[in-house]
């Protein structure tokens, strides 16, 4: 598979190596707008670039006829926009807030519990994520799709970082220290107990890894998927 990286920071190195690892080979590293784009080299492109460039990086490929796989933040107010691109022109995207396999498991176990706690009212939710000082933005984008997720499964109507007091707000602490990859854990708190999931990252390898699995998976397919798609999760929820 020849693949074209989108944005080559720490993130676009650590894909390099395990695509590599995996016999694939990268045909492009593209991190300057000004940068000649050889699409048709292309069977696959990795977008981890920033948030002014997403957009114009995953539109392009779409047009060129190249799928996309995209763990970019910060510019999703025209994810609809990007998604009609990639229909119109029979392409194929996936993105998610996080790629490792772990997490997106995690996801759904915390939909399947939210959904078992809905209508429980002596519970309390409160979520916590930890990540390296080096990450500046609060809550993560794991963290809101995990907020997301309890708040279409619960009584919850919206989110609050640091602090809520507000019964249907889910409060989000986030903390940076250290060289944390990313721990996320969710607590249901009543009067007599407290229950508690949670997912610990020991390095980033996994959101790399996860990326290449998913650019090997959408081979061959048109169309706008997720990583539920990727580990066959739709059949199972």
């Amino acid at each position: 598979m020849k693949i074209g990286l989108f944005g080559y920071g720490k993130m676009g190195k650590m894909i390099e190596q395990i695509a590599q690892d995996r016999g694939h080979t990268i045909v492009a590293k593209i991190d300057d707008h000004s940068q000649d784009i050889a699409y048709s080299s292309m069977d696959v492109a990795i977008d981890f670039s920033t948030p002014d460039a997403a957009f114009k990086n995953i539109t392009n490929c779409f047009k060129n006829r190249v799928p996309v796989i995209s763990g970019t933040t910060g510019w999703l107010d025209r994810f609809s926009e990007a998604t009609d691109i990639c229909k119109e022109n029979k392409s194929a995207f996936i993105y998610a807030s996080n790629f490792s396999l772990g997490v997106n498991i995690f996801f759904e176990l915390n939909r399947h519990l939210a959904k078992m706690m809905g209508e429980l009212g002596q519970y309390k939710v409160s979520m916590e994520e930890i990540h390296h000082t080096q990450k500046l933005d609060a809550p993560s984008g794991t963290a809101i799709t995990l907020a997301e997720g309890i708040i279409e499964n619960t009584l919850y109507e919206n989110w609050e970082l640091n602090k809520s007091d507000q019964d249907k707000t889910l409060p989000i602490k986030s903390v940076r220290t250290g060289m944390v990859p990313g721990t996320h854990t969710i607590t249901y708190k009543s009067p007599v107990d407290t229950i508690e999931i949670k997912h610990e990252a020991h390095n980033r390898e996994g959101f790399a890894l996860g990326a290449v699995i998913a650019s090997e998976w959408i081979q061959g397919k048109t169309g706008v998927f997720s990583m539920k798609d990727v580990l066959n999760l739709s059949q199972k929820t």
